[in-house]
């Protein structure tokens, strides 16, 4: 049975519906991270720290001045640059490892523990809070590479859009009801005795309390295979690094495979760009209060929900690549009613937050769908691993170019808009892919529509 009580028909060398609702459920875990702490609490939280730090409105990580406000989005961009070298060696060692479960159980209890530890970080201790964040963001991504390697074991060709939209669309209720008790907390902090800084660490902290709860679900119910090289393979940080390198020689073999990944690296990149600073451009540019940006956030992760399953069904009339090049227009959309919004208002700032919320799950679950059947079978996790530099709340050039924006101009709406050129390209660079040529040229075999 699925998760919505209908039974589930795979061929026998896919996994059981039980198997399939328990891998669900570690979107249900690890989307707290991305909903509440990078969306909504540490970005106003990190930065007004780093302004108690600062000195004429710099700080100076490393002896480099950095504007206050400008901080938190170099973080993020650090934190992607690291996951370069990081992700794909993860996925290259869970690909050979025997203990695939083991491993993402790993990273998820490492990424949760630095989340929890953010409760310490207060007063002008804004280096603590990077060096928690960069761990926390980094342990996300290797454990969501490892997690994303079941879907092409657990579904087959034709099923995997919907039960990659079930599992995000899941991800978002989870995100969504854990941001509730975050919202009533902003709400009821006078009563509680809290000031604003406080919900934010116990907020943060919290997620990552869920994070690691909800991990165990997962892990009771998804069963490791064989790796694709045998078991003979440990799965070393040596083998990691040596498949590594033959994974990057490989993809020249596949160059449609590799146009639809520089594609999603583009797009997505402006998307999570999106999703990491709206909380930041909500508070200093808008002027809006906590409890409009965590309201609107809420209503998004619910409508998220509902757009990643009717983005879905689209995907099964239309196909997933027709479906996520229309998201991108929407996005276009987006961007461009974010500079104009006006501030001190809250109506158009919900309106605007109610149409990211059609499009955000819909754009991100038919992406990892479709790029699941582009590779080569055997290779899932190592593949994930270069996709996943750019995914849930990992996203490198836009927070630099977002950043480097405020930076020259002090403008947050010169910022925001800034990051059409992502949304332009990756269209641009998507509607080039065939998408069913790719599929077989991976050596799998596409679903009836594409």
């Amino acid at each position: 049975m699925t998760a919505t009580g209908t039974r589930e028909a795979e061929p026998a060398e896919y996994a059981t519906a039980r198997e399939r609702r328990g891998w669900y459920f570690y979107d249900w875990a690890n989307s707290a991270f991305p909903t509440t702490v990078l969306t909504v609490f540490l970005g106003p939280y990190l930065t007004e720290i780093a302004k108690n730090a600062a000195t004429g409105g710099y700080v100076h990580p490393l002896g480099i001045a950095v504007r206050a406000g400008s901080y938190f989005p170099y973080l993020v961009s650090l934190s992607v640059f690291l996951t370069v070298f990081v992700l794909p060696v993860a996925g290259a060692i869970a690909d050979r490892s025997p203990r695939k479960k083991q491993l993402m159980a790993l990273f998820a209890y490492i990424g949760s523990a630095a989340t929890v530890a953010m409760i310490f970080v207060t007063g002008d201790n804004y280096l603590l809070g990077g060096l928690l964040f960069l761990i926390a963001n980094i342990a996300f991504g290797a454990s969501v590479v490892v997690y994303y390697s079941f879907l092409p074991q657990i579904a087959s060709p034709d099923r995997r859009d919907s039960v990659s939209s079930i599992g995000w669309g899941i991800g978002y209720l989870g995100g969504g009801l854990f941001l509730a008790v975050n919202v009533a907390a902003v709400l009821y902090k006078d009563s509680l005795g809290l000031s604003t800084g406080d919900v934010a660490r116990y907020s943060i902290a919290g997620a990552g309390l869920w994070w690691a709860g909800f991990t165990t679900i997962p892990l009771l119910t998804l069963r490791n295979r064989p790796p694709a090289e045998g078991s003979a393979s440990r799965g070393t940080i040596t083998d990691g690094f040596a498949q590594l390198f033959r994974t990057l020689r490989s993809l020249r073999a596949y160059p449609l495979t590799l146009l639809f990944l520089g594609a999603y690296l583009i797009y997505n990149d402006g998307i999570q760009t999106v999703i990491a600073l709206a909380s930041q451009y909500g508070t200093e540019e808008l002027k809006l209060g906590q409890s409009v940006l965590v309201s609107t956030i809420l209503m998004v992760q619910f409508l998220a929900f509902a757009g990643a399953l009717l983005l879905g069904a689209v995907a099964k009339r239309y196909g997933a690549w027709r479906t996520i090049l229309a998201s991108l227009v929407l996005w276009i959309v987006v961007l461009f009613v974010a500079y104009f919004l006006p501030a001190h208002q809250a109506l158009p700032f919900v309106a605007l937050g109610g149409l990211i919320g059609i499009v955000l799950g819909g754009s991100q679950a038919l992406s990892r769908s479709l790029f699941s059947q582009l590779i080569p079978a055997g290779k899932e996790a190592e593949y994930f691993g270069l996709y996943e530099i750019s995914d849930k709340g990992t996203s490198w050039l836009g927070p630099l170019l977002f950043g480097i924006a405020f930076q020259v101009t002090g403008s947050y709406r010169v910022a925001i808009i800034s990051l059409l050129v992502f949304f332009v390209i990756g269209f641009g660079v998507l509607t080039t892919v065939p998408v069913r040529r790719a599929i077989v040229e991976a050596g799998n075999t596409p679903p009836e529509i594409v």
